[in-house]
């Protein structure tokens, strides 16, 4: 299973630790994908979407 939102398309992002020391390791953020129920042609659909995703959803529904 991917970390990929398959609306947006926003993956996993990699980048440093920092330490006090400025000592550096490698870390990566993850997407925060939540499965949701949405509405596609007139049927539910269960996708594991992006949280921002499904936000702007919500708001374009209004």
């Amino acid at each position: 299973m991917s970390r990929v939102c398959p609306v947006t398309g926003k993956g996993p992002v990699s980048g440093n630790n920092r330490s006090h020391s400025l000592r550096a390791t490698r870390r990566k953020w993850n997407t925060n994908l939540q499965l949701r129920t949405i509405v596609v042609d007139g049927k539910q659909i269960r996708v594991r979407m992006s949280t921002r995703a499904y936000r702007s959803l919500i708001k374009q529904d209004r």
